[in-house]
Order: structure tokens, then sequence, then C-alpha cells
């Protein structure tokens, strides 16, 4: 604890005056335009990966980056996307999933959690991400069973997000795009998913849409017409 009130010390004294009139308009309001959805992985850091400033990112954070389907029981994630929505406004939806991910080492080893039963139950939201792995990648093992498991539940989450009925909404007035993300921790590399080729790819590789263009729907994120905007 001692590091934390160091930290906490250096930020008053050395961090907050030089950015004094930002944490002033903060205090009032705040109007974050990305509802960027991770893993609690304590080597994840949305604000350091993507370069943004406090009050730019509405955040929500769980193991594993799961977003359960609408009228599951959960703890606070359909709340959360409601107000983002409905209250904040936002226009982009991030879920980014990340390399040497623990949960998706429990999903490939679920005999691991027999002592962490609440980490199991709430695996099942991400039960049919491994059964999808488990029939469409049979040989993958070791890195790249990680690496599938990893891409794949970012997709299924999204999945999962689209039944919420304020992302409907949102997505029926043309007002919200979603980004499938996997960051790896080892290389500071952000791919992310291109439905048009069906394959995570380097960020930087992906045109970005002109400057007021309308963001595209999602339907199908593993087919079909739908496009994500990176």
């Amino acid at each position: 604890m001692n590091d934390l009130f160091s930290g906490v010390r250096h930020f008053r004294q050395n961090v907050f005056h030089t950015q004094q009139e930002l944490f002033a308009e903060l205090a009032n309001n705040q109007s974050p335009q990305t509802l960027f959805i991770t893993c609690s992985d304590s080597r994840i850091n949305p604000n350091l990966i993507t370069h943004t400033n406090p009050g730019d990112l509405f955040v929500i954070r769980n193991a594993g980056n799961l977003i359960p389907a609408f009228g599951a029981p959960t703890g606070g994630e359909e709340a959360t996307i409601e107000f983002a929505l409905q209250a904040l406004g936002v226009k982009h939806i991030v879920i980014c999933g990340h390399s040497a991910c623990g949960a998706m080492r429990g999903l490939i080893n679920p005999g691991a959690l027999s002592d962490m039963p609440s980490v199991a139950y709430w695996l099942r939201h991400a039960e049919a991400t491994r059964r999808l792995v488990k029939a469409k990648y049979p040989e993958a093992a070791g890195d790249e069973l990680m690496r599938v498991m990893t891409e794949e539940n970012v997709l299924t989450q999204i999945e999962n997000l689209q039944t919420h009925p304020a992302v409907a909404v949102a997505m029926a007035k043309d007002s919200l795009s979603i980004h499938a993300w996997v960051y790896d921790i080892a290389t500071g590399g952000v791919n992310s998913y291109d439905v048009n080729e069906g394959r995570f790819k380097p960020l930087d590789e992906r045109v970005r849409p002109a400057a007021g263009d309308t963001p595209r729907r999602v339907f199908d994120v593993r087919g079909g017409d739908s496009q994500f905007v990176a």
C-alpha cells in the first residue's frame, strides 16, 4: 500500500496541477465517445494503450472481457452499457481482448478452476466461445489455441453485446460502431477484426473512415455484408 500512497501524493503534487483545466471541466461533466470493454488483467491500461485522457473512455472491466447476453444475471455490465449509450451517447464500443489472458486459459482448461467456482460460473458467458473453438480448430494447441480462443471470444462477446436493447436502438439509428480488438502485451500491438477478410489484422493496416462518415452497422460479425469501422 505504501506504493499507492506515494502514487497518490505524486499525482496531487506533480500531475494534477499540470492538467487542472481538464480536471475542472471533468468535475462537472463527462462526454466520452467510446465505451471500452476489456479484461480486469492488471497488465491492461486502456488509457495508456489508446493514448487518451481521463474523460475520453467509459470503461467496463471484468475477467475475460465478457458481456453476458441481455437478461442474463450480471455484475452491472447491462446497466453500464445502457447508461453509456442512453445517458452519455457514446458513438463507439470497443471490446478488447488480450494475449496471455487467464480467463481464456480457464476456458481451455476448466479443470484448473475446481477451487474457483465463482470464476467457473462467470466463464459460462464464454461457453459458446469454447465450443466454437473446439469445433473450428480441433488441431489447435499451445499458443495457437490461446490466440484463436482470445480472438473468437471477442467476436462472441460482440454477438452477446448486440442482444442488448440500447445497442440495437443505437445501431438502428446508425449512431454506433462496434470494434473488435486484441492487444498483445509483449509487443504493444493491437489487432482489429476485418470482417471482409474474416481475420484480425494490425490496427495500423486498417483504412480509417473519412471524417464525417456514418458508422456502419454490425450484425453478423463472422460473415455476411456487415462491417466494422476500425
